[in-house]
């Protein structure tokens, strides 16, 4: 249903259609982030209308603002205002258990590496201003891990893009094969992580208060 919504969006729009969504999917709304990104910079490579580097700088930029702007929701309003109304944004009070679990125990690594988990996208920064982690070192780690994710998706989706305009007979074939073969390979390996995260500390999670 998003799909069908994004894809004109980034085709009048651009980069800023590629901000907005990553900004407020990064603040906590459940809009695809991640996807605008790769449609974007498949776009991108397949018809050469929007440059690579406006496009992951134009997620990295989304992304950087609306975790900014969703850890300073999580240091005002704290955990009373996403208990009762995170279960509309698709954050239960199961997954923010799970979140702040997983935060106290790792909360420079969740701040980094959260952008590339989907259930900690939106979690991440609420979780570091509800648990009063400090801003410097959020703000360093959150740069880091949002610029490394943009530069990631969207080189992978550019490249996709461009192979697609550049397939002529085996040999373009075969890279094709290839570049789709790293970009499935990669989000497969992310999602079984996860969710392998989420089993180990499904046991663990009941006995956290």
């Amino acid at each position: 249903m998003f799909l069908t919504h994004i894809q004109p969006l980034i085709a009048q729009h651009g980069c800023w259609a590629v901000f907005l969504i990553v900004m407020l999917e990064s603040a906590g709304l459940p809009l695809p982030g991640e996807t605008a990104l790769i449609l974007a910079a498949g776009y991108a490579g397949a018809t050469g209308q929007l440059d690579l580097a406006w496009v992951i700088s134009a997620a990295a930029a989304g992304a950087i603002i609306g975790d900014n702007i969703g850890f300073w929701v999580g240091r005002k309003w704290g955990a009373k205002l996403l208990v009762r109304y995170g279960k509309y944004i698709h954050l239960p009070e199961s997954r923010l258990r799970l979140g702040q679990y997983l935060f106290q125990r790792h909360g420079a690594k969740i701040v980094f590496f959260g952008r590339f988990v989907a259930f900690l996208r939106v979690l991440a920064a609420l979780l570091a201003g509800m648990n009063n982690y400090r801003w410097g070192p959020f703000l360093c780690y959150n740069a880091a891990g949002g610029a490394l994710w943009a530069n990631a998706i969207g080189g992978g989706a550019f490249l996709f893009g461009d192979s697609i305009t550049k397939v002529s007979g085996p040999l373009g074939i075969a890279a094709l094969v290839i570049v789709v073969g790293a970009m499935i390979a990669f989000m497969y390996f992310v999602r079984s992580e996860e969710k392998k995260m989420e089993k180990k500390l499904s046991g663990e999670i009941k006995t956290f208060s």
